[in-house]
């Protein structure tokens, strides 16, 4: 029992220290970090790499929305979780 219980303490801190340590920044996120965003698959978060590939760094968290496939509800999702720097 101990050992489960401190493990799932372990994990639970380290997901509340992600969460306090700051958000995904869209401009240096891997796909894998972008897939830990809620709503975003491996495709979507592939689309998010690609735009900014092509188009250089995200200037707003909102800017998000110009890659193709990501709207208003898909954004309302991830809003509180991402930023750019």
């Amino acid at each position: 029992y101990s050992i489960y219980s401190n493990l799932s303490t372990i994990e639970s801190s380290s997901k509340s220290e992600e969460k306090n340590s700051g958000l995904i920044n869209l401009n240096t996120a891997t796909a894998a970090d972008l897939m830990t965003l809620p709503g975003i698959g491996e495709s979507k978060a592939n689309l998010i790499i690609s735009y900014r590939d092509e188009n250089g760094p995200f200037s707003a968290p909102t800017d998000i929305m110009l890659v193709r496939g990501i709207k208003d509800g898909l954004y309302n999702k991830v809003k509180d979780y991402i930023c750019v720097k």
